[in-house]
């Protein structure tokens, strides 16, 4: 995948912009962005600032890792079970 030129702290700025009264089209136009990639990094950033994007990429790992142990004990018991039967 294409690494965006936009840090995501650069995003959230550059999306603050318009709840501040700014058209999207001088947004993107400013920005040199398309208004399908605003709107996409508005459905994607709407509503949070540069600290709640901290936490979530602090959080990010352990999520991951938890994501990873459900997997696996799911797993592990869908064969436990078919064992069973």
């Amino acid at each position: 995948m294409r690494k965006s030129k936009f840090s995501e702290s650069q995003i959230i700025k550059i999306l603050s912009l318009q709840e501040s009264g700014q058209s999207v089209s001088d947004i993107c136009r400013e920005n040199g962005i398309s208004q399908g990639t605003f709107y996409s990094w508005r459905s994607k950033y709407s509503g949070m600032e540069a600290s709640q994007l901290k936490q979530l990429k602090d959080n990010l790992p352990t999520v991951t890792w938890l994501n990873r142990l459900l997997a696996t004990s799911s797993v592990t018991s869908s064969g436990e079970q078919a064992s069973c039967s």
